[in-house]
């Protein structure tokens, strides 16, 4: 009898006790559809920051360097993926201002050293702006930032939100793709979609985290297709955030504004969505 064939990831992200960021967002939607997810805990605290309260542990470059020795003494770190937010989790708007969440004296880092070894980057508008040094206000502006990304290394580039005007209206976020593909004889092509995203009026934490666990699975199933593998990540999200903000308002109670224990993403409770999107968000060809 022959081994089963696997594709095994390894995570390195925070971790948190209660609620759904980081590993907690990532590793089950990787494992309903079919991974093996070996788990590096960068972070460990009690519940994401959005809480009055928290409490824990980060991880010293020292002890996770001393974890991944462990697996190499083993002979047990062949993966077929790395999955690090690092997806770049760097900063975002709030106001129309950009703010970043990191010391402004990573920047180069990301540049120079992180973005360049990655094969799929997944930042938000901001992010993408600082990385490539330009802003995007229209599609056009948008495409040439995601070249500059891809000059920098990643094949496959998807701006998770940006505040690009959308033909829906103001009511909707966009999401903009492009991958670069080698075809049979060796020419290289673009494919580059858009995707216009309903608002929902709540703010989430560990989506992002949970599209680039389940884009990386899509991808794997999908690799010369960018459109249907955003299509399905999107879509999956879209489910998975609606049951989460009806529950949330169900748990607070009229004209109250649920709480962040409340707002915790229905990840589990989205199992069936998760392994079989039904597509409700269609991707453009640009």
């Amino acid at each position: 009898m022959l081994p089963e064939p696997e594709c095994r990831v390894l995570s390195i992200q925070s971790h948190v006790v209660r609620g759904f960021v980081g590993n907690k967002s990532a590793a089950f939607p990787l494992q309903v559809l079919g991974f093996e997810v070996d788990l590096v805990n960068s972070v460990q605290f009690s519940n994401h920051t959005g809480y009055e309260h928290w409490k824990g542990q980060t991880m010293t470059a020292e002890e996770l360097q001393t974890l991944y020795e462990g697996l190499k003494l083993n002979d047990v770190t062949r993966y077929d993926y790395v999955l690090t937010v690092c997806d770049p989790v760097m900063g975002d708007k709030r106001n129309g201002d950009g703010y970043m969440y990191v010391p402004e004296n990573l920047l180069p880092v990301y540049k120079e050293k992180v973005v360049p070894l990655a094969d799929i980057i997944t930042p938000n508008q901001y992010e993408a702006e600082i990385l490539a040094g330009r802003k995007m206000n229209t599609e056009k502006e948008a495409i040439e930032v995601m070249d500059v990304l891809h000059a920098m290394g990643p094949d496959t580039v998807v701006i998770t939100s940006s505040d690009l005007p959308s033909a829906l209206g103001d009511n909707y976020l966009v999401t903009l793709g492009s991958q670069r593909k080698v075809m049979a004889g060796g020419s290289q092509v673009t494919e580059r979609i858009r995707m216009e995203i309903p608002k929902v009026d709540a703010v989430f934490v560990g989506t992002g985290d949970l599209f680039a666990a389940m884009l990386l699975a899509w991808t794997h199933q999908h690799p010369n297709n960018l459109k249907i593998a955003c299509e399905k990540t999107v879509s999956a999200l879209q489910h998975i955030v609606t049951r989460t903000i009806s529950n949330a308002k169900a748990m607070a109670g009229p004209c109250k504004k649920p709480s962040a224990a409340q707002l915790e993403l229905r990840v589990v409770q989205s199992k069936k969505q998760i392994e079989n999107p039904e597509i409700i968000i269609h991707a453009s060809t640009i």
